[in-house]
């Protein structure tokens, strides 16, 4: 169809703004210091949490009523795909990788670090004959975004684009669990970011679609390997 046509010339065009905006989402080191590495260490706050290799558990976005009202305005209709889920107005998808370290707030910024990994999982936005894709999530906390892999039909069209911003001003305290052996990050705003907005805008023919728009709130539960 000629409309399918011009949708996909469209996100081609969109595609060189998406890779310029998407700093690969990798954990920088630390500083090694120059010359009082003892003393600079023994300062060093200790982190109330640190999992090297998560293995397990969800992140999940309860999605905001006035996102929903908005892709619905739209005549969008979202869909898990993969190993996600969609259920009961939140969009959870199983985490496949990654680490995390959470210090006590105030003490480090920011006090989350790592990056969490959802390969095999996703969600669509599906209007008509067109459906957008956004799979393969990773939430990369220390720089507050969350990166994913963009389809269109089925077709890959940029792969780590900048997705979404996160808000952790709203965070709520690390919760641990140490019967069941996992520990809960609660709290953070999900907002689409300033690219996919403009990727959603120019895919679907609006404008309507903001770096304002909040998305939901986000719950993360990490196995923490110390249950039993």
């Amino acid at each position: 169809m000629a409309l399918n046509r011009t949708r996909t010339r469209t996100i081609a065009g969109v595609v060189g703004a998406l890779l310029i905006a998407a700093p690969l989402a990798a954990c920088s080191s630390e500083d090694e210091g120059s010359g009082s590495g003892g003393s600079s260490s023994s300062s060093a706050p200790e982190p109330v949490a640190v999992v090297e290799d998560v293995k397990g558990q969800t992140t999940q976005v309860t999605l905001d009523q006035g996102f929903v009202d908005a892709i619905t305005g739209l005549g969008l209709t979202p869909a898990a795909v993969g190993g996600g889920e969609l259920v009961d107005g939140a969009l959870r998808f199983p985490i496949s990788g990654g680490n995390v370290t959470v210090f006590t707030p105030g003490e480090v910024s920011p006090y989350v670090i790592g990056q969490l990994q959802h390969e095999g999982s996703g969600f669509t936005l599906t209007a008509g004959d067109t459906e957008v894709t956004i799979g393969n999530l990773n939430v990369d906390p220390g720089v507050s975004r969350v990166y994913g892999d963009v389809l269109l039909n089925g077709d890959p069209v940029v792969s780590s684009a900048y997705i979404f911003r996160l808000n952790g001003s709203t965070l709520m305290p690390l919760e641990a669990d140490a019967d069941a052996g996992t520990a809960t990050l609660e709290g953070t705003e999900v907002y689409v970011s300033d690219v996919a907005a403009q990727l959603l805008n120019d895919t679907f023919g609006t404008d309507a679609v903001t770096d304002q728009l909040l998305v939901g709130i986000a719950k993360i539960t990490v196995n923490t390997g110390a249950g039993s």
